[in-house]
């Protein structure tokens, strides 16, 4: 895939090493093995997406790897083929200007929730900390969606079903009997999201394993913990 020429700047050196990064350290804490998936970052000034090549092992991944595309996809800078879910990618960030970044994992108990098709329930404050509600689940794509146009109808299928959930306050979703999708306001805070969601995901499991009809906790105490970390008055942590 021959790249277009453009008459803008490039993207930027720390843009590329911010992504090159964020998809290591997918690897690094066992988030993507293998090459089971991928972290994108978009510059919005320029509408321009940073994404990992398809199928190129994380240990050699270097940032003039990265394939540079504009905000439908189509790439502008790169000699190697982008990654498959690029499709994805952009529409999330397309829909969402909220968000920075996105990554894409098949960690393996979020993965199990999603191949269940069963939302991620919030049981206990550590979850609230992180997630302002279950993480949701999209419905199955039908197999027209599937057949033509499957990995943008991926995306659409995640934005119909953030219709009313702000994505800051939800910053993952579980695509029916595939994997996770995470984000946030830069690359890397999106890895960070992927790692809370992998590790609320096997808390959820357990408890499950322990309770099967273990509840959600109640709304006062959801609000109490996600609210002292990212509501207008929290004050978790310290001033910056």
């Amino acid at each position: 895939m021959s790249p277009v020429k453009r008459k803008t700047a490039p993207v930027s050196l720390a843009l590329r090493e911010a992504v090159c990064e964020a998809n290591i350290e997918l690897f690094r804490r066992g988030l993507a093995r293998f090459t089971f998936g991928n972290a994108s970052a978009v510059d919005r000034e320029q509408g321009l997406i940073v994404i990992k090549p398809s199928g190129v092992a994380y240990n050699v991944l270097t940032p003039r790897m990265l394939v540079v595309t504009d905000m439908n996809g189509t790439v502008v800078e790169g000699t190697l083929r982008p990654s498959s879910d690029l499709p994805t990618h952009a529409v999330l960030l397309r829909s969402f200007p909220q968000l920075g970044g996105v990554v894409h994992t098949h960690s393996m108990y979020a993965t199990a929730f999603a191949q269940a098709r069963r939302e991620i329930p919030c049981l206990g404050t550590t979850h609230a900390d992180y997630f302002h509600g279950a993480v949701p689940v999209t419905k199955p794509l039908t197999a027209r969606e599937i057949a033509t146009g499957y990995e943008l109808n991926t995306g659409l299928a995640v934005v119909r079903r953030f219709k009313g959930i702000e994505p800051r306050d939800m910053p993952a979703v579980l695509v029916a009997s595939h994997a996770s999708f995470c984000w946030g306001p830069t690359v890397s805070a999106a890895v960070e999201n992927a790692s809370y969601l992998e590790e609320v995901a096997t808390m959820a499991y357990h408890t499950l394993q322990l309770d099967a009809n273990a509840r959600a906790i109640p709304a006062a105490l959801l609000d109490k913990h996600f609210l002292r970390k990212h509501g207008a008055k929290a004050y978790y942590g310290q001033d910056r």
